[in-house]
């Protein structure tokens, strides 16, 4: 298996995910990682140390998703913002995969500064400097923006804790009555 494959093979899924947590749109999250492998293809020759593929294929997806961003912002009158799907593991209980789920609708909702470090640490697991090479940001920003990203998260989880009904006794009383008498 050639060098690239293996590279595909190791990090696609990862910076898919990555991607996806950034556009909330499955179609321009598989661009984005298109994209960065045909850069990758291209430049790589430009890297000397393969130890750091992984951290280059993540910067090079974001500069990609921001350039994007900046095109369509003057070029389009396309929203931003479009659904965003979660699917959690079959052996999570309900509740969880509520939490899940509303905790990533919120992730999307968030501003990029701070929905980009969350994403990484979070769902992609990068450490602060990783994230911070990826973002060309200094790491006390990455800790700041992690920070605050993860308080706007907690307060938000909160004050709307799940995307279902809010009140459960509206929804189905009878049922409700039987449970709790």
């Amino acid at each position: 298996m050639s060098e690239f494959a293996e590279l595909v093979d190791t990090y696609y899924q990862a910076l898919y995910r990555f991607g996806y947590s950034l556009t909330r749109c499955s179609e321009r999250a598989s661009d984005l990682v298109q994209e960065t492998f045909c850069i990758w293809a291209e430049k790589n020759a430009q890297l000397r140390d393969r130890s750091k593929a992984k951290t280059w294929l993540f910067t090079t997806l974001h500069r990609e998703f921001l350039g994007q961003r900046r095109k369509m912002a003057r070029f389009s009158d396309e929203p931003l913002d479009e659904g965003i799907a979660v699917e959690a593991a079959p052996d999570d209980g309900a509740d969880r995969q509520m939490d899940a789920q509303r905790a990533v609708e919120l992730l999307g909702e968030m501003d990029e500064m701070y929905r980009a470090p969350v994403a990484l640490f979070y769902l992609q697991q990068h450490s602060y400097k990783e994230i911070a090479e990826i973002l060309d940001v200094p790491i006390g920003t990455v800790m700041s923006r992690l920070s605050r990203g993860k308080d706007i998260l907690r307060k938000r989880m909160v004050l709307e804790p799940f995307s279902g009904p809010k009140n459960l006794v509206d929804m189905n009383p009878e049922a409700f009555q039987k449970k709790n008498g």
